[in-house]
């Protein structure tokens, strides 16, 4: 899992997941090698509704040994997705991308000189800050070197605007050429305000994604974040082993995104210095930045860097099948869920990273979910696609390039619906929604949680961020609805304590080769996540609805302009 919280089984892992994808590297990303033998058949014979039986069968196979942990440009990716597409055609979905169940994914890998220095020029006097010991910079320019020469360095605050708070950390100057050094997390969540932005619960603008593209929109040369544990809801070994090594993007040719020339993070013990060179203390800092009205500080320091970079073009794929819908087919429901892992490793013992939760459970869902939509009567009257996406585990880079280059535009998908490390604790007295309360898609899920006498819950430590940490949020930023949810943590057999048990046992297995099938797994829960979802899908591709971000959602913007540009737009004759 990518930047997210592990949901039901593996809610007692929160803090891991939430690092992780701050924090590991993927495994090897080397173009695709043919795979060295075909599958063997399988005799299960699926049923027409979701089924324990056959997402067993699914997941059983996902994660075996025979696909090296599905790790991007391996043999093992060759036999996933050609397993994947197997699995759409016997399903009935046609072909998502043109003739094509495939959709190629271009990465760029970039590794930053980890004997790079950066020099703050502060009062006049240089110092020098090392990679990873008091800062960590990288870029995502694709450039082999890229140099700041005496930038002059200002503070931003939490480098936040937010037009519909009212707040602007940037105001009106001319950024360019600056440097922008900002917090982490946003406005009221250092001094637990909750009258500021959401108080301790992160909203979009709190990620430091978030604020690296805001600071390139304003045209800064450099951008850097001041680490505190709290803030990140990670520590500084986190960012250094994230930062460090082989680091994935897409070329900027296919991401809209703006980029920065140079980002990264200072700790907290080199901010200190930074800010004292102006008369300023880190804790009155904090307190400046969290009063409305805020303005820019320059810091009479200046920034210089010269950073190194190795560089390669790689390449992955999206695995895309869908179901035409009867009647609307120009408008869609998506299902996603990522089948990327972190490979196999060289080394003694056992070395594949199978990703069993993680996110086979996802794949396997998804699969479902589309059997139980090619059987239905009628037949759903949007089409409904389902898409496998790559290089979750680089950084959400497979559902980054879809949204970039979609198979339907974004002003036809009326909701996305994202599976990541499905629950195998058992049956819950909760489902758990990330995000809870963004937009109208709880309203719909809620229908079926009642049927099964289940309670909507938010993820736990909401300062943390975790609906900004998967697949979905790519189209949650180009303002399409989605819903990220699985089963909770109050189990129908022993409650919260054995929730908590099987989580504490999980987070052994998170993202190591022992994340595999185990005996202990119940379906149960499974099957009644995935009916629950498929209601939510199921009602959307019946009708006309367009469900929206709630007000006040970061979201909400996008969307409404891209619906009222879908609606003064000419009709298609």
């Amino acid at each position: 899992m990518s930047r997210k919280i592990l949901i039901g089984l593996a809610a007692g892992a929160i803090a891991l997941a939430g690092c992780k994808k701050e924090a590991d590297a993927p495994a090897a990303a080397a173009a695709p090698e043919a795979a060295s033998s075909s599958l063997p058949a399988s005799n299960h014979e699926f049923q027409p509704a979701i089924d324990a039986g056959d997402f067993a069968e699914l997941v059983g196979r996902l994660a075996s040994d025979e696909f090296e942990g599905r790790g991007p440009g391996s043999a093992g990716e060759e036999r996933t997705v050609e397993y994947l597409r197997a699995q759409m055609q016997r399903i009935g979905l046609q072909p998502g991308n043109g003739d094509s169940f495939f959709q190629e994914v271009p990465m760029v890998e970039t590794t930053a000189d980890p004997n790079t220095k950066l020099v703050l020029t502060i009062g006049g006097e240089p110092v020098e800050l090392g990679f990873g010991t008091d800062m960590v910079v990288g870029t995502r320019t694709g450039e082999s070197l890229v140099s700041v020469k005496d930038s002059p360095v200002v503070f931003v605050g939490y480098g936040v605007k937010a037009p519909e708070r009212g707040w602007d950390d940037y105001g009106d100057e001319d950024w360019t050429g600056k440097t922008v050094v900002m917090f982490v997390n946003d406005p009221g969540f250092h001094v637990d305000d909750p009258k500021l932005f959401d108080g301790k619960k992160m909203t979009y603008y709190g990620r430091w994604t978030y604020k690296f593209e805001e600071a390139a929109r304003r045209g800064a040369k450099a951008a850097l974040i001041v680490h505190d544990d709290a803030g990140a809801s990670y520590g500084w070994d986190v960012v250094k082993n994230s930062w460090s090594g082989a680091q994935y993007d897409l070329p900027a040719s296919d991401d809209p995104e703006p980029r920065i020339p140079v980002q990264g993070w200072l700790t907290a013990d080199a901010a200190r210095k930074l800010f004292a060179g102006a008369g300023i203390s880190l804790e009155d800092a904090y307190k400046q930045a969290n009063k409305p009205g805020f303005r820019p500080v320059p810091l009479d320091a200046t920034l210089s860097v010269d950073l190194a970079s190795t560089t390669a073009r790689k390449t992955s794929r999206n695995v895309i099948g869908v179901l035409p819908g009867a009647g609307r087919a120009d408008e869609a429901v998506l299902y996603m869920a990522h089948w990327d892992h972190l490979g196999k490793h060289e080394g003694e013992g056992d070395q594949i990273y199978n990703g069993a939760v993680d996110n086979a459970t996802g794949v396997a869902g998804i699969l479902e979910i589309a059997e139980a939509f090619a059987n239905q009567d009628p037949k759903p009257e949007r089409s409904v696609v389902f898409v496998a996406v790559t290089l979750e585990e680089s950084g959400l880079l497979g559902s980054k390039y879809y949204v970039a280059h979609p198979t339907f535009p974004l002003d036809k998908i009326a909701g996305v619906i994202n599976l990541d490390a499905m629950s195998v604790a058992g049956r819950s007295k909760d489902l758990v929604v990330t995000g809870l309360g963004s937009s109208e898609l709880d309203d719909m899920l809620k229908v079926y949680a009642d049927q099964q006498g289940r309670v909507l819950k938010e993820e736990g430590n909401t300062a943390a961020g975790y609906y900004f940490r998967s697949d979905h949020f790519n189209f949650a930023k180009a303002g399409v609805p989605a819903l990220y949810a699985s089963g909770g943590s109050d189990l129908v057999e022993g409650g919260t304590a054995a929730g908590k048990a099987a989580s504490a046992e999980y987070a052994k297995r998170y993202h190591q080769p022992s994340d595999e099938i185990h005996e202990g797994w119940r379906y149960d829960g499974i099957v009644e996540d995935l009916t629950a979802l498929y209601g939510v899908g199921r009602d959307l591709a019946a009708g006309d609805r367009w469900p929206n971000w709630r007000e006040g959602n970061a979201f909400k913007a996008a969307r409404d302009t891209m619906m009222a540009d879908k609606a003064a737009a000419p009709a298609t004759p």
